[in-house]
């Protein structure tokens, strides 16, 4: 947007000092609040670890970390044109970039765009079966932001979006998705609804204004229950494999840390204040990550 074209309403307007291109696309991809991304690479990061029996080499382990993070970013910007229109009657969210003004669509959508690509290229160093995944992995992920105008759970969707770093962790060690992974992503899935719910219950009040679809409007007066059982979903699916595949103490006392930290959010969110659910969903990649040590502590790092 042109210094002259700015509106007393921007954020840039009134003699603020105008923020640079690099400070923007940053605060775009959310790169100040790694806790997006350690959400979605604890879980890809167990499931690697699982389908090697152990430390899956180097090269495997920059490219999930690469790719997560990658994709993660381009989603953020593809989330963030999707509700641009949205956003601006959220407080939380008023002062994103696109919203703003600061940043536009076509600008967010060619940086989302060259995020992906570079994860892309990142998987074709992998195994062919890799690639074949991120097409549908890409797709769900274009698709959830739009979810949330029409479906009742949408954090399912985003559950499944983030969850396909599991399968392709498993192509990429062993080329080819066996059960065990299937069974890790719907874990995935229950720990997407659980998190993204408390999120969402920071939201509740400005969303049901908008007429925003997600899972804490639609759970209502269960939704710190379900936030519960989606915990312990995720926990009871990952032990059932991680135990079969990593059978020691130490992964025993990494379900053992990751339930004491549901616990916690039970005390947090139990009264659905805004700030305790926000809390717990910017802790909440502790839980697999307590997981993610436990896998790796039992199977060891040299495999």
């Amino acid at each position: 947007m042109k210094p002259s074209t700015l509106s007393p309403s921007s954020p840039l307007a009134g003699g603020a000092p105008a923020r640079s291109k690099l400070s923007l696309y940053l605060d775009l991809i959310r790169w100040n609040r790694p806790a997006g991304w350690l959400v979605l690479l604890w879980p890809t990061l167990g499931a690697l670890w699982l389908a090697a029996g152990g430390f899956p080499g180097w090269h495997l382990l920059a490219v999930f970390v690469g790719g997560t993070i990658l994709m993660r970013s381009a989603g953020c910007c593809i989330n963030d044109v999707a509700d641009r229109d949205f956003d601006r009657h959220v407080k939380r969210t008023a002062q994103r970039p696109i919203t703003s003004g600061q940043v536009s669509v076509r600008e967010a959508l060619l940086l989302g765009a060259v995020l992906a690509l570079a994860a892309l290229g990142l998987a074709l160093t992998t195994h062919r079966a890799v690639v074949l995944w991120s097409v549908p992995a890409v797709l769900v992920t274009i698709l959830y932001p739009f979810t949330k105008r029409f479906f009742s759970m949408p954090q399912a969707v985003l559950g499944i979006a983030f969850g396909f770093g599991i399968p392709m962790a498993y192509a990429a060690v062993q080329g080819s998705v066996p059960l065990d992974a299937l069974w890790l992503f719907i874990g995935k899935i229950a720990l997407v609804l659980a998190y993204d719910t408390e999120y969402a219950m920071v939201d509740r009040d400005d969303d049901l204004k908008i007429g925003m679809k997600t899972s804490a409007i639609t759970l209502g007066r269960f939704d710190v229950a379900a936030v519960m059982a989606f915990f312990l979903a995720y926990l009871a699916l990952w032990a059932a494999v991680a135990w079969q595949r990593a059978p020691s103490p130490w992964l025993l006392a990494g379900l053992g840390v990751a339930l004491a930290q549901v616990a916690w959010h039970f005390s947090l969110i139990r009264q659905r204040t805004r700030e305790g659910c926000f809390v717990a969903f910017s802790k909440s990649h502790w839980i697999s990550f307590a997981v993610f040590c436990g896998i790796v502590l039992g199977l060891g790092w040299g495999g």
